[in-house]
């Protein structure tokens, strides 16, 4: 594929800065100091705007002006610096590339520290037969030609990236490695022609403890980010279409809108579409949650990699590649995963004077135990009676040498860059596997700080499938006149209530006319005209405007509206025909879920359109006491700030196409249930299913996460603290500081993978055992 073409399926375009954003594949970084590297240098490039890297998942994300600089300009910067940047292809579901990448790579790093190992085995058992059994005949030589391969061979990409980071004058974790390992080899090859201590076994072993580190660190980097793996492998490989009366395979990446695919009992429907001739029932627990199968016939929007259970079916393909469910949810996990949390800014910028800092510290212990000998042997003197490593009897420059080495590979500033990204892709793929897609890792820090969520009614409190329940003519109108004239109008509309009445006209097989004139007024309603007579169907204020009596039916209006339902007015000409009252039923979890978040300490409001009388009934069945309602579309936003003023952080749940403003107005905009298009721009996240216990499970996956990034970034910083006095202090060999290093950043990844465990569920629902209703079939990535 051509790399315009990657270019412009990578970005995203920002019309009103005409913006390019890109997210870039990058090569060759070795620890979180690389990442800070290129971000300084492409936030240095001219026409640059923004860049973020992740060195967890080795992404950056670049937006950048297209008429000042190009992304060949681009990559060229990040290359003159020693790193690539790669423009990857669309990944499509049902394709492997993904998974073989990643398996290249572990399988690389496991070939190197194997063997490594190997070789240090060896020679630590050559090395013991020398020192307690017998001298070995040219020991040395052994040594040397044994060490050589595991620093010079597999430790290779080492001293290129140390000499890169250098040349840049951007130490980074390489560069301390390098030194650790190289000075030692090749002063201990002096010992070929002066006597001394021969250092060649502690280079191999340093080099070695690194290797092991880093195939451990991707290995379980792998694990944290299997959840783009597990979706990749849910698609469907390849599908049957029908062409020309015959039935064709054809492989997944294929298919075109408009093709008919033919999906037989238990075969996984290959892309999103519609169901053009059968019925079934479809397992659609991947995407919706729902562990019951859902009937599906004639008409019926399907998903694709569901599972058709039973009926042969014939589906109308409407999306394919990127655009389809899967894919965007592929999508917006991998957003979360490369964004970066406000905390970690702080973190970046110290690992960025990190590296120079040890540096000058080694420096300064290196000096320090020459001038200040006496000193230093005296505590060495003192640890030698409880640390067996601690040798008294060093000569002062060997013990300088050695304890300078142990600080620069015992220090790790890795351990600090995983912290957050580490903890992001753990977290928003349990979220993934739970139908909670986390656009952003920004939307984690603030959640786990909400004091309020606003709720909208309609689809979020409610169903968001309204019945007509009751039907008054008045004024010498029958229930047909009154459906007729209000279905004919509403015909035109798209608004939820106007589906219930045109169902009911429907179920009644009524007629409806032509309508002309047809105009939505915004907070009030319905107007066109039919049969040459002017109609309206609204509320009181579209009457009142239009000077239709309708007071003397208040009584029948307040009764309606008690009730929890919305009454709708229907004129022909200048007089009032009847009423529709219709109810859109609360959601079975809904009072339980609002209850819950008020024990959490939470505070819950509602907004919505609806009269206050309705607003209230609805608000007191699932127990929200602030309702604010009468609240016209671009009035939602005020009314965010107005509960900002009070309770400073607020979430807003809606669903995120007529909520849209509001959400962005939030602190966390959350979309609920918004079936199969589920990239809402205007949302932080998106919750797959209609169920309100996701927004606590939202809430507790956020306080989860969080809390794994402190603890990552308690233990790197302790660990860092405690380790580096130690090693000022001589009390550490420089094997044992290369294996403690090691073992650092594994520490925090797998602290990362314990998330894992959390209960996010609510507590209305019980402990979280089995999960039918989540993305991932098999969450279990540990």
């Amino acid at each position: 594929m051509a790399v315009s073409e990657n270019i412009k399926k990578a970005s995203l375009i920002d019309k009103e800065k005409n913006l390019e954003k890109v997210t870039l594949k990058v090569k060759g970084m070795h620890c979180v100091s690389c990442a800070n590297n290129i971000e300084r240098t492409l936030k240095k490039t001219g026409g640059v705007e923004s860049a973020s890297v992740n060195f967890a998942v080795e992404k950056v994300t670049i937006e950048y002006d297209p008429e000042k600089t190009g992304l060949k300009d681009i990559q060229k910067k990040v290359s003159d610096i020693g790193f690539e940047l790669v423009i990857e292809e669309d990944k499509d579901v049902g394709r492997d590339e993904k998974i073989d990448e990643d398996e290249i790579e572990v399988n690389k790093a496991k070939k190197k520290m194997l063997a490594s190992l190997a070789i240090s085995a060896a020679m630590m058992t050559i090395m013991m037969i020398n020192m307690f059994v017998a001298p070995v005949p040219g020991y040395l030589l052994i040594a040397a030609l044994l060490g050589f391969p595991v620093v010079f061979l597999a430790g290779w990409h080492v001293h290129v990236g140390s000499f890169k980071a250098l040349k840049n004058k951007s130490p980074n974790m390489d560069v301390l490695v390098s030194l650790g390992s190289l000075p030692p080899y090749l002063i201990g090859l002096l010992g070929f022609f002066i006597p001394i201590q021969t250092f060649v076994e502690m280079a191999t072993s340093i080099m070695t403890f690194h290797l092991l580190g880093k195939y451990l660190e991707v290995r379980a980097k792998g694990k944290a980010s299997q959840a783009i793996k597990k979706l990749l492998e849910m698609g469907a490989k390849s599908a049957r279409i029908i062409v020309d009366g015959r039935e064709t395979e054809v492989p997944i990446n294929d298919l075109q809108i408009g093709d008919i695919m033919l999906v037989r009992p238990g075969e996984k429907i290959p892309t999103d579409g519609v169901v053009v001739e059968g019925s079934s029932l479809v397992d659609e627990s991947m995407a919706t949650g729902e562990s019951m199968p859902v009937k599906r016939e004639k008409g019926d929007e399907v998903i694709g990699a569901t599972i058709n259970k039973h009926g042969l079916l014939k589906v109308k393909v409407t999306k394919v590649g990127k655009d389809t469910f899967l894919s965007q949810v592929i999508k917006m996990v991998e957003e979360c995963q490369g964004s970066k949390v406000p905390i970690q800014e702080f973190a970046d910028r110290v690992t960025g004077y990190f590296v120079p800092a040890i540096i000058i510290i080694t420096i300064a212990t290196f000096i320090s135990y020459n001038v200040f000998s006496e000193f230093h042997l005296g505590i060495i003197k003192w640890a030698s009676a409880f640390l067996p490593w601690v040798n008294p009897d060093t000569p002062p420059l060997i013990l300088a040498f050695i304890t300078a080495t142990a600080v620069l590979v015992i220090s790790c500033p890795c351990a600090l860059g995983l912290g957050t990204p580490t903890a992001l892709m753990v977290g928003s793929g349990m979220g993934a596997e739970r139908g909670i897609l986390i656009r952003n890792g920004e939307a984690i820090q603030t959640l786990k700080d909400v004091n309020a969520i606003a709720f909208d009614k309609t689809g979020t409190i409610t169903k968001g499938k309204p019945e007509v329940t009751d039907v008054i003519p008045l004024n010498g109108a029958n229930e047909k006149d009154v459906f007729y004239y209000a279905a004919t109008i509403e015909n035109a509309s798209e608004h939820p209530l106007a589906h219930a009445i045109l169902e009911k006209a429907n179920d009644e097989k009524i007629n409806l006319g032509e309508v002309s004139g047809f105009n939505a007024i915004v907070g009030m309603g319905v107007e066109g005209y039919t049969d040459g007579e002017r109609v309206l169907v609204g509320n009181r204020k579209l009457m009142r405007e239009n000077k239709i009596s309708y007071e003397h039916h208040e009584k029948e209006l307040i009764k309606l509206e008690e009730e929890a339902k919305t009454a709708m007015l229907i004129s022909k000409g200048d007089k009032l025909i009847g009423i529709i009252a219709v109810a859109d039923p609360v959601k079975e979890d809904a009072k339980k879920a609002i209850e819950e978040l008020e024990r959490m300490g939470i505070k819950t409001a509602m907004i919505t359109g609806d009269n206050k009388r309705t607003a209230d009934a609805i608000g007191k069945k699932v127990g929200i006491s602030h309702v604010i309602s009468e609240v016209l579309p671009d009035g939602k936003v005020e009314e965010i700030k107005n509960l900002q003023r009070e309770y400073d952080v607020v979430a807003m749940v809606g669903d995120g196409i007529n909520d849209a403003p509001a959400l962005k107005q939030s602190n966390v905009g959350i979309a609920i249930g918004t079936g199969t298009d589920i990239a809402i721009e205007a949302a932080d996240i998106t919750l797959v299913r209609g169920d309100l216990g996701d927004v606590i499970s939202s809430i507790k996956l956020s306080k989860a996460t969080f809390r794994k990034i402190k603890e990552n970034y308690f233990w790197a910083w302790f660990y860092n603290a405690v380790a580096i006095p130690v090693a000022v202090l001589g009390l550490l060999h420089p094997m044992i500081g290369a294996g403690a290093m090691a073992m650092s950043s594994l520490n925090v990844v797998y602290n990362s993978l314990r998330l894992k465990k959390a209960n996010i569920e609510p507590g209305f629902k019980g402990v979280f055992k089995e999960t039918p209703q989540k993305i991932l079939k098999n969450p279990d990535i540990i």
